[in-house]
């Protein structure tokens, strides 16, 4: 548990005289001065309930007669502590075990315990109305509720039981996420708690990839398709925002709601939905508890007050017969003394006569309130059975409320399924639909190209034609001034060759091998020779063009 202990201290608890403070105190008041008061802040209570289990398990209860291995005896026993009154003993009352085994048979995928768990909630309203872990674990490993299911789902089952009450996992999936530096999409294994958003490579959970801090300034959002994505949403954190995909719409809009309903938890200040659900249930118990103590109190309080008409009406028929008695006594001496009192008879008379009167007055007096009361305890007692009819006609109202629930949620479960067929058919169609119209966009397009390309190309062949026009042209001038250029230079040429030897000045000679031309020997230079080549070979070529 990581708490710093002195061991001269702890020899100091434990030593074997009675002035320690563990014999001084007891075990409880000092398992929580000296070890639970001191626990900090890194505190892992997953390790804790493991330390326990190690403790007390094996001393309550044989795993191995049990139909489930110890790890979901230990799950149970951890859901166990969740679910249990907060009294010691710890033990878990019907309402609670009965929100456990419907949860338990929903994430195992079977229904057929229902029957059972109503004639075993029968069985205990007749014997305390609540279990101990070791009898729950028990009646769990038992395989009495769970025939029909294999090993493996019932382990599935708890264990996806203890992610979500123990250690608070509120929903977990797969989702593409998109990188902040990179830009790429990557899948990762996301878990969705009451206070962050963690995500994983896989599901099992070895290697953290980083988590998402949710808190009362977050806040998500749909985004529309992109980047050849769908289903995009985002969370908007104070210092930077994820991007996510989820597989489908459906899933889109749950992972969207349960993240709003965490950031809303945050806002108003509470802890996570599954304990605030425990302490909602543990309320309206006790208000139902309240509500049958002040019940109870009234029919004590009406039954006293009928004990008491009783007594008033016992003690006004003794009155009754007391004034029969001296009334028949009154009558006797008035018999006696009837000769001695002859002149008071008259007087007597009329004074009995009045006394009667009274009396008379008082006995119908009397009899109407009894009458009263009488009927006053009938009404009481029809309200009585109304009371009885009313409560049977509210728990006969709850069964149907359940069977009607659990009626619409096949519906909807069913409803959902043929949603998503349908939507499943209409993107496919909508895809269908929008490849070929892109297909026939791009025919329309390419032809379109086409056709300009071809009428670029005419209207380029065109200007081609007028040029051709235009240089045919152009070197038929230019051919006719050539010819009459050559002509002329021809006659030139003559005419300066035939004067050149004579303007021509006479220069020594060279030592070596002299050259004979038309115009005589040593005429011409060997330099003047290659010029004249060089310019005949250009007029040729000049020609030739």
């Amino acid at each position: 548990m990581k708490i710093p202990h002195d061991p001269v201290a702890l020899e100091e608890h434990f030593r074997d005289d009675n002035e320690g403070p563990l014999s001084n105190q007891g075990y409880m008041p000092y398992l929580k001065r000296f070890i639970l008061d001191k626990v900090q802040e890194d505190f892992d209570i997953l390790e804790f309930n493991k330390v326990c289990w190690t403790l007390c398990c094996k001393k309550n209860i044989c795993v191995k007669h049990l139909l489930i291995s110890e790890d979901d005896a230990f799950k149970v026993w951890c859901i166990f502590n969740f679910l249990s009154e907060d009294e010691y003993p710890l033990v878990i009352v019907v309402e609670e075990i009965e929100y456990f085994l419907r949860k338990l048979m929903e994430a195992s995928g079977g229904g057929g315990g229902e029957g059972r768990w109503s004639e075993e909630k029968l069985r205990l309203s007749l014997k305390s109305n609540s279990l101990t872990v070791w009898e729950l674990l028990h009646l769990l490993g038992s395989g009495y509720f769970s025939k029909g299911l294999s090993h493996h789902s019932l382990s599935m089952g708890i264990s996806e039981l203890f992610q979500e009450l123990i250690l608070d996992v509120l929903k977990q999936g797969y989702m593409m996420k998109k990188g902040h530096k990179r830009k790429n999409w990557t899948e990762r294994w996301f878990v969705l708690r009451p206070n962050s958003l963690s995500y994983y490579i896989s599901e099992d959970l070895v290697e953290k990839r980083g988590d998402i801090v949710l808190d009362q300034f977050c806040s998500v959002e749909s985004l529309a398709d992109k980047e050849g994505r769908k289903c995009l949403f985002i969370i908007k954190c104070s210092d930077k925002s994820f991007e996510i995909s989820a597989s489908d719409k459906k899933k889109k809009q749950e992972w969207i709601q349960a993240i709003q309903t965490c950031i809303q938890q945050l806002s108003l200040g509470l802890s996570s939905p599954h304990r605030e659900a425990r302490l909602r249930r543990r309320e309206l118990r006790q208000r139902q508890q309240v509500q049958v103590e002040d019940l109870e109190d009234r029919m004590k309080q009406l039954q006293a007050a009928n004990e008491n008409k009783q007594r008033q009406l016992e003690e006004m028929r003794k009155k009754m017969e007391e004034a029969a008695e001296r009334a028949t006594m009154e009558e006797y001496r008035r018999k006696r003394t009837q000769a001695d009192l002859q002149n008071r008879y008259q007087l007597d008379l009329e004074r009995e006569k009045m006394v009667r009167q009274q009396m008379e007055k008082q006995i119908a007096q009397k009899s109407s309130e009894l009458e009263q009361y009488l009927q006053r305890v009938k009404e009481l007692e029809d309200m009585y059975h109304q009371l009885e009819e009313a409560l049977e006609d509210e728990r006969q109202a709850k069964l149907d409320e359940e069977a009607m629930r659990k009626l619409q949620a096949r519906l909807l479960n069913e409803e959902a399924g043929k949603r998503a067929e349908l939507e499943q058919l209409h993107l496919s169609q909508q895809m269908a639909l929008s490849q070929t119209e892109a297909e026939k966009q791009e025919l329309v397009a390419e032809q379109l190209a086409k056709e300009r390309q071809l009428q670029a190309a005419m209207s380029q062949l065109d200007k081609l034609e007028s040029e051709r026009q235009e240089a045919l042209e152009k070197y038929k001038e230019v051919s006719r001034k050539l010819e009459h250029a050559a002509n002329k230079t021809k006659t030139w040429k003559d005419k300066v060759a035939k004067h050149e030897g004579l303007v021509r000045l006479i220069q020594p000679g060279h030592k070596g091998p002299q050259r004979i031309t038309n115009w005589g020997l040593a005429s011409i230079t060997d330099t003047e020779l290659e010029m004249r080549k060089k310019s005949w070979q250009k007029r040729k070529n000049e020609d030739a063009q």
